[in-house]
């Protein structure tokens, strides 16, 4: 059926559901908070934290739960640094962990998910190894840019659900220092990683696994319908792996460090470092200035999930035969081309007629885009809102053919959102960015940064027709 982004927040009550606890001591260690000098509230998800029934919250109480980490009722208590091994660019790390962060609520939201609060940047753990556990304050507006722009633009991933500046200088070899520090929250559906399948192969562990492939079907997936569990699983991570690239892709977006321990068991998107937009259709465009070879840059970012993916199958080979994991990573190719266009066609804003009839679209925007005489954030405002070939930067044959295609197709949207109606697009490459940032690093002002998440959420309604 046709891509549908997640259905807009709306109110429920607050619900602790404690589930993690299930599997057991080896699943994670009891950690608390390091305690901050200051805690000055900088963020506060207003659209995400009635989700989950706590949007009643005084400022003081939202610090003393988020700032200071004070256990929320009937939860987890302590929190917990979950374990878990990984594949960094592609080599096994068994040392890694929850090295500055922990879980530290788990709770239903408004659709009756079972949602993870889980930080960054809250203190040292088991897993910090020569880390001093702190998030730098940037890093933390950072992550408030890249999940409010996914969101708009349609990639299901975690929320920024909290960001506290708490009144330390930390020391950073790639960024000037000392610069101010921050604990931040995030809500996600879940922060089982592959890496957490990996640790628990690496040690053998069947009853673990058995235990956690349950928990992971019965609190993300709806529970078991065949008598091979690890195969289910595999073939929803599968499906949502196929989602998840397809949606980066549309969005043009580059995550950075597509590593095993930042891919979420549900495919939502989390963990955001040196993540950017490429402005242009480039394959090439790569975020992290220290991935050398490209190994995730914004056209490979399919294959790095792919590749995880039969990582995630090895680990699960410890109780499940091989051929129907196998099978499974064989079907990716055709599921994510299946997902690249429907997404793609959400965007454009036209009704996605199924694979076949979608791919010619879809290649004729590719091999226009490709030409990168327009953004991809201007090609989709433009064609979003009707603009011929005629406008400037489509004067070409590629971009006759792909409106050829485009004329076939029925609009799926309202064209009468405010937002269809301005000359530029919202976007937010590296350079809006560095603007944003500096405007609090020189003079404490995060105006240019409220506009800019008012100006995110606009958009989004727009793509949603709303």
């Amino acid at each position: 059926m046709p891509y549908k982004p997640q259905a807009e927040p709306t109110k429920s009550s607050y619900r602790a559901d404690v589930k993690i606890t299930d599997l057991g001591e080896k699943i994670g260690d009891p950690v608390s908070a390091a305690q901050f000098p200051k805690h000055i509230l900088r963020f506060r998800n207003d659209r995400w934290d009635q989700t989950v029934g706590l949007s009643d919250l005084d400022q003081e109480e939202w610090l003393n739960h988020f700032g200071r980490f004070e256990t929320l009722p009937d939860n987890l208590d302590p929190p917990l640094a979950l374990r878990y091994h990984g594949h960094q660019f592609r080599n096994y790390n068994p040392d890694i962990g929850d090295g500055r962060g922990f879980l530290f609520a788990q709770l239903r939201d408004h659709e009756n998910r079972l949602m993870d609060l889980a930080t960054k940047g809250s203190g040292t753990t088991p897993w910090s190894r020569s880390g001093d556990g702190r998030l730098t304050l940037k890093g933390g507006v950072r992550e408030i840019l890249a999940t409010e722009m996914l969101e708009a633009l349609g990639v299901e991933t975690s929320k920024t659900f909290s960001l506290v500046q708490t009144g330390e200088e930390l020391e950073r070899g790639d960024e000037p220092s000392p610069t101010r520090s921050a604990v931040m929250t995030r809500l996600s559906h879940s922060h089982i990683r592959f890496g957490t399948f990996q640790r628990i192969a690496a040690e053998q562990n069947e009853d673990l696994m058995h235990a956690l492939i349950d928990y992971c079907l019965t609190h993300f997936y709806d529970g078991t319908k065949t008598d091979n569990p690890a195969t289910e699983l595999f073939q929803n991570v599968a499906t949502k792996g196929a989602q998840l690239a397809a949606s980066y892709m549309t969005a043009g977006f580059v995550h950075g460090v597509l590593n095993t321990d930042n891919i979420n068991v549900t495919g939502e998107s989390f963990d955001y470092g040196p993540w950017r937009f490429t402005p242009y259709w480039e394959p090439g465009f790569t975020a992290a200035y220290f991935d050398h070879e490209g190994l995730y840059c914004f056209g490979r970012q399919p294959e790095a999930l792919h590749w995880n993916l039969a990582q995630l199958a090895s680990a699960l080979r410890l109780v499940c035969d091989s051929d129907p994991l196998v099978a499974t990573l064989e079907a990716f190719p055709k599921s994510y081309g299946k997902a690249f266009t429907e997404h793609f066609c959400w965007r454009l804003g036209v009704e996605s007629e199924g694979f076949d009839k979608d791919k010619p679209l879809v290649v004729a925007a590719e091999q226009a885009l490709s030409l990168k005489t327009v953004t991809i954030d201007q090609f989709f405002l433009d064609w979003g809102k009707g603009t011929s070939t005629e406008a400037q930067g489509y004067d070409s044959d590629e971009f006759d053919l792909f409106a050829k295609e485009m004329a076939k197709r029925m609009p799926s949207r309202s064209s009468n959102h405010n937002y269809w109606q301005s000359d530029s697009p919202c976007s937010l490459h590296i350079e809006e960015v560095e603007t944003i940032w500096e405007a609090i690093a020189d003079n404490d002002d995060w105006q240019p940064l409220t506009r800019k998440v008012e100006a995110i959420r606009n958009m989004g309604k727009a793509l949603r027709g709303l």
